[in-house]
């Protein structure tokens, strides 16, 4: 998700002693060239820090477990890997192993001090609608309200949008969403900061998660498919985390999950869930739709 490097290398150096001597030409294409001396700066020698050698590390055995999965026995048995009476883990075990090595290294490597880059109105670009089934029928706006459980107070609130409106500032970014599926698109969103609500609204004192659903979400064939998505506490409180209410200036349209939805810019889009009903702020961690379905649970970007 970062900008392009707009800084090119400095140009090399056309006064090198190499002018005035002549290289020696191999006397044939295929002869054996000399080695060359590559000589590096004693401080970019020193430049790996312990998350580069914990990210190779990590990609390593992700790498090794899940490429070695994909073999044939027949192949593991000839490599002495193993042997004919032992069968090899099954390569959705392996596979969910090396995903949840990559959720572990991206959650330890989590800071609300890292902010995703930000951008101008001239760079807005179009976000088409990607519900995870069909698009709820707009019926359901005017009776929509916000439950919060797991509260410190130990009682259930419901909020309509006009209560959240009033109570919070509304905050404005202009972020990229990114889909798991490729696409990204840079928009301008308005809403509230869900630290604000937490402040506001304070959770249970051993919470470290929240479980954030959509009772109007719908399945491919509009009938109903709740969604629900995991959010660990420290995401919730980044500064760019919102509960968006509009879109590039406009109140959300029902395509984008009126009348609340998640903004996690440091997520993926799968996490973003549309259309809000209910946040319940659990001690252990909850369970996730996609998750469920064979997908990383942390969607880190």
């Amino acid at each position: 998700m970062n900008h392009d490097d707009e800084h090119s290398a400095p140009e090399a150096d056309n006064t090198s002693s190499t002018e005035s001597e002549p290289q020696r030409k191999p006397a044939s294409f295929f002869q054996e060239r000399p080695p060359q001396m590559i000589e590096v700066a004693p401080k970019l020698l020193c430049h790996w820090t312990r998350r580069d050698v914990l990210l190779f590390g990590m990609g390593a055995v992700a790498a090794v477990a899940g490429g070695g999965s994909l073999l044939p026995q027949t192949t593991l048995e000839r490599l002495g890997i193993i042997d004919g009476n032992k069968n090899w883990p099954k390569k959705e075990w392996l596979l969910n192993r090396a995903l949840r090595i990559d959720d572990d290294v991206a959650e330890a490597l989590y800071s609300r001090n890292r902010l995703v880059p930000t951008y101008n109105k001239s760079q807005i670009t179009p976000l088409k609608n990607n519900y995870n089934g069909a698009t709820p029928d707009p019926s359901y706006i005017p009776e929509w309200r916000l439950t919060l459980d797991g509260l410190a107070s130990g009682l259930s609130v419901s909020l309509n949008i006009r209560n959240l409106l009033a109570s919070f500032r509304v905050h404005e970014q202009i972020t990229r969403l990114v889909c798991v599926e490729g696409w990204s698109a840079i928009a301008w969103w308005a809403g509230i900061r869900f630290d604000e609500l937490l402040g506001a609204y304070p959770p249970m004192s051993q919470a470290k998660w929240a479980r954030i659903e959509s009772s109007v979400n719908l399945g491919p064939w509009g009938n109903p498919d709740p969604y629900f998505v995991s959010l660990d506490l420290s995401t919730a409180r980044h500064p760019q985390t919102l509960l968006a209410t509009h879109l590039n200036g406009k109140p959300l349209t029902v395509e984008h999950g009126a009348p609340l939805r998640l903004l996690v810019p440091v997520k993926l889009g799968l996490k973003n869930i549309k259309a809000i009903t209910r946040i319940t702020y659990t001690a252990d961690e909850p369970a996730d739709y996609w998750a469920k379905r064979g997908y990383s649970r942390y969607d880190g970007i």
